[in-house]
C-alpha cells in the first residue's frame, strides 16, 4: 500500500459519480460539479492509492464533512472526509471507498498530483514535499484477446448492479437495481457471455412506494409454476413508513414488464429498518421461500438476514420469519447483505454480501447448513470472493447470485467497481465444488472458457 500526501489549496471541482449513486439516493446520479474552494492549507493522506498492473486508480470518491457537522446519519456513499486536526490546523482525507456520508464527490487524482507538483516547485525548499505517486514503469498490462470459445470480464460494462439471473428455456434473463432512467434493468444472453439489453422491466411503481427515481433496486424474478408466470420482488420506498420495503410484481414474460401485486408491501419490518434485497428459493419438496435482509444499517440497527415460507404463487407469507445470520466476523464490517441460498450435496449454502458496499472492502461470503432455516455455520473467516488487489480484476464484488450453465456446471455473477470507481459492471467466473467446499475459479482479468 502507498501513501500519498498531497496541499489541497485552492478550488476543485467536485461532483457526482455518473453512475453508481447511493442506494435509496433521492437525487439522480450525474449531478452537475460542484465548485468548492478547499481553504489551505489542507492536506489529503490517501490511504490506498494503489496500481493495478500500470493502472493508477486516477478517480477515487470520499466523504465531505468537518468535525463540526456530521451529515445525515445512514448513508452509505462514498465521500470524501475532511477532518479537523489537532492544535496545526491540520486537515485529510482519509481512506477513499471506504467510508460514508451524504455527499458523494469524485476526485480526479491526476488533477491533484499535477497542482500539488506545481504548488512544491512554487513552493520552494520552505514546504514538506509530497511523496511520490506510484509510477507505472510501462503501460497497462495487455489483456489477450479472447478465442472463439472463451469469454473475457466483464460481460456487461455499464452499471448494472444488484444483478439477479433467471433461465427460462435456453435464455438467461439479467436484472439489476435502477439506472439510465429504468426503475428495473433486464437483458437477455444465450450463453451469459453475450447480452442484449431491453425495456424496463419495472416502469409502473406500485401505488404504495414513492414516485421519486432512484428508490427501487435489488430485484429477484423467479416462476412458482414452472413458466406460467412470473414473479419479481423489488425493492422501493414504502411511503407509508419511510422505509425501503420489499414488493411483488407478476407477469406472463420472464422480462416483463411487471405489474405491482397488493396495494401494500409484501414484506416491510419498519422496526427493524426496512426489509431488502429479496430472493427466492425451491426447496426440492416444492416448498417455496424468500429470502431478505433487514435495513437496520440505515439507522443503527443490527443488521440480518432472514427467511419465511411463501404461498403456492409467491405472493403471501407463511408461518414466521426465521433469523439465519447476521454479521459476526471481522472482514463482514458493519453489515450483511444480498442472500442467495443454493443446495448442493444435501446441504444449503448461503451466499451473502458484507460490508459497505460502496467499499474495497466488500466482498462474498457464505455459511452452510443442514436444514433449511438452519443453525448455519460460516466455515472461513474469511470471504469466498474479496477484491483483487494484485491485479483489480473484482473491486468490491458482491451482489452475488449463482446459476446453472447449460452443461450444468455452477457460476457466480456478481457487481464490480470499474477501475474509476464509476458504476458497478456484471461479472462472471466459474463456481466449482471441492468436495463440500465452494471455490470460485478467479477472478481473472484474462480470458476464461466460455459457460
Amino acid at each position: 500500500m502507498t501513501r500519498q500526501r498531497i496541499d489541497l489549496n485552492g478550488e476543485w471541482d467536485f461532483s457526482r459519480p455518473a453512475a453508481a449513486p447511493r442506494r435509496g439516493d433521492a437525487q439522480a446520479a450525474g449531478s452537475p460539479p460542484r465548485r468548492v474552494r478547499v481553504p489551505g492549507p489542507w492536506q489529503a493522506q490517501f490511504d490506498d492509492l494503489r496500481d493495478y498492473s500500470g493502472v493508477v486508480w486516477y478517480r477515487h470518491t470520499f466523504e465531505l464533512t468537518t468535525d463540526h457537522r456530521r451529515t445525515t446519519t445512514g448513508d452509505r456513499r462514498p465521500t470524501l472526509r475532511l477532518r479537523s486536526g489537532q492544535a496545526t490546523g491540520d486537515r485529510r482525507a482519509v481512506n477513499p471507498l471506504a467510508v460514508g456520508g451524504r455527499w458523494s464527490v469524485v476526485i480526479m487524482l491526476a488533477l491533484l498530483l499535477a497542482r500539488c507538483g506545481a504548488r512544491q516547485q512554487a513552493a520552494g525548499p520552505t514546504r514538506a514535499p509530497a511523496t511520490s505517486a506510484p509510477a507505472p514503469t510501462s503501460g497497462p498490462t495487455p489483456i489477450p484477446t479472447p478465442g472463439p470459445n472463451e469469454f473475457v470480464n466483464p460481460v456487461i460494462d455499464q452499471d448494472f448492479p444488484d444483478p439477479d439471473l433467471l433461465k427460462v428455456g435456453d435464455t438467461y434473463y439479467a436484472f439489476a437495481t435502477n439506472s439510465g432512467n429504468k426503475n428495473i434493468q433486464v437483458a437477455k444472453s444465450a450463453d451469459l457471455v453475450t447480452w442484449q439489453m431491453l425495456d424496463d422491466a419495472l416502469p409502473q411503481r406500485p401505488k404504495w412506494a414513492s414516485e421519486t427515481f432512484g428508490l427501487i433496486w435489488a430485484p429477484e424474478v423467479t416462476t412458482w409454476d414452472g413458466g406460467k408466470t412470473f414473479t419479481m420482488y423489488f425493492v422501493a420506498r414504502d411511503i407509508a413508513s419511510n422505509r425501503q420495503c420489499i414488493g411483488a410484481a407478476t407477469n406472463d414474460k420472464p422480462d416483463g414488464p411487471f405489474k405491482a401485486a397488493g396495494n401494500k408491501p409484501l414484506i416491510c419490518q419498519a422496526d427493524l429498518g426496512g426489509s431488502i434485497d429479496p430472493s427466492s428459493f425451491t426447496d426440492e419438496d416444492g416448498s417455496k421461500y424468500v429470502l431478505w435482509k433487514n435495513d437496520g444499517n440505515c439507522c443503527g440497527i443490527e443488521t440480518d438476514l432472514f427467511i419465511q415460507k411463501v404461498s403456492p404463487d409467491g405472493l403471501t407469507l407463511e408461518g414466521q420469519p426465521t433469523k439465519l445470520i447476521k454479521n459476526d466476523q471481522a472482514w463482514e464490517g458493519g453489515l450483511i447483505e444480498a442472500p442467495t441460498l443454493w443446495k448442493h450435496g444435501g446441504k444449503y449454502y448461503l451466499f451473502y454480501s458484507a460490508n459497505d458496499y460502496a467499499g474495497v472492502k466488500y466482498a462474498t461470503g457464505y455459511a452452510v447448513a443442514d436444514t433449511i432455516t438452519g443453525p448455519y455455520a460460516k466455515p472461513s473467516k474469511k470471504p469466498l470472493l474479496a477484491t483483487d488487489y494484485k491485479s483489480g480484476a473484482a473491486l468490491g464484488p458482491g451482489g452475488q447470485d449463482v446459476v446453472l450453465d447449460k452443461k450444468g456446471q455452477t457460476w457466480l455473477v456478481f457487481h464490480s467497481w470499474d477501475p474509476t470507481a464509476t458504476y458497478r459492471r456484471l461479472m462472471l467466473e466459474q463456481l466449482e465444488w471441492q468436495g463440500d467446499t465452494p471455490v470460485v475459479k478467479g477472478p481473472d482479468r484474462g480470458p476464461q472458457p466460455k459457460p
